[in-house]
């Protein structure tokens, strides 16, 4: 096998490995979906199964019976399984003309199924609890924290990759360290501080944080900034524009793409985040998507198709926004990181 027959090979075999991984990572996407529009006979019947289909039934003297593609020398005829006779068979009766039957081996035959999709799922689960109310919770975390952690990161990543001062490197250094702490170690003095002044059971306490930079944040957009010649900064300044005025005009304009990626890594943190919430949120009408999905799937666990839908409804937004955003995404990621 020649060189080029092994490079043909080799991306054949990789194409195949993360098309078998692909479908491995939206296996569980389609199944909830699947599930989320059964219903709950659908669901007891076949729960594997995420294609909600239902048997179609006939009306027979008062009586409705399952109805069966019967093959009858080679032709499939629809009839109906009125009665279960021993040893595996069914008596089958056409129902164009009821007074004929025939006694045929049941298991031989194919029941007769329709897509039976049931859309109502979404609107009997979301009503049940308040999810409206966790809606608009979530939404206010989400945008307003993103609002504040855009405005200190900047500011702060900015002075870092613009300003000469002693030691900076150092305090670069440290703010890049606090990345190691987990959240668990920092948890309990930052609740003794937000119950003293008075902010447990208040979104408070997931949002003003938010306004004094994150680490990880800064350092994407440190990258970022770092990539935008001095030069620009200078002819600004020359034309008498000050430190902030140079940022608002000549850097952000041009990190499009930093700021964007930024924004979708907090979008993702914060719709998704259940341990801050739970901690922070007491009462009900406080609770953020997270917290309540938890509850709901508590309290209806054995209705699987109204937690696959509030599900569905949790985890689709996201999907949605990495879709229509991930070439600006990736494009913010890679040059973010092209530079120390």
């Amino acid at each position: 096998m020649g060189l080029r027959g092994q490079e043909s090979l080799i991306r054949g075999v990789t194409t195949l490995i993360l098309g078998a991984g692909a479908v491995v990572i939206l296996l569980p996407l389609v199944y909830m979906l699947g599930t989320a529009l059964k219903s709950k006979a659908q669901v007891r019947q076949n729960l594997l199964n995420p294609i909600p289909m239902t048997h179609v039934h006939v009306e027979l003297d008062g009586k409705r019976e399952p109805l069966y593609k019967v093959d009858l020398d080679g032709n499939a005829v629809e009839m109906a399984l009125v009665k279960n006779a021993p040893g595996g068979m069914g008596l089958f009766v056409d129902p164009a003309n009821p007074d004929e039957s025939l006694e045929l081996p049941r298991r031989t035959q194919t029941p007769v199924k329709v897509l039976d999709i049931q859309w109502g799922n979404f609107a009997e689960a979301l009503t049940i609890v308040p999810f409206d109310r966790y809606l608009a919770n979530t939404l206010i975390v989400t945008f307003v924290g993103m609002a504040g952690m855009l405005f200190s990161s900047s500011l702060v990543a900015y002075g870092f990759s613009r300003f000469r001062a002693p030691g900076i490197n150092l305090l670069f250094l440290a703010l890049l360290s606090t990345i190691m702490l987990p959240r668990q170690v920092r948890l309990i003095p930052l609740y003794v501080i937000f119950q003293k002044i008075g902010w447990i059971d208040t979104l408070l306490p997931l949002i003003v944080p938010l306004f004094f930079a994150n680490a990880f944040d800064v350092f994407l957009l440190r990258q970022f900034f770092m990539t935008i010649s001095l030069e620009q900064d200078e002819a600004a300044q020359i034309d008498g524009a000050n430190s902030l005025q140079r940022l608002l005009y000549v850097i952000l304009p041009q990190s499009k793409a930093a700021v964007v990626t930024v924004a979708i890594f907090h979008f993702l943190y914060a719709w998704n985040d259940f341990y801050e919430p739970l901690i922070f949120l007491h009462s009900r009408h406080n609770w953020t998507m997270a917290v309540g999905l938890q509850q709901f799937h508590g309290l209806y666990a054995v209705n699987t198709h109204l937690i696959m839908a509030a599900s569905a409804v949790m985890v689709l937004p996201p999907v949605l926004l990495f879709f229509f955003s991930q070439r600006i995404f990736m494009q913010g990621v890679v040059i973010s990181g092209s530079k120390g």
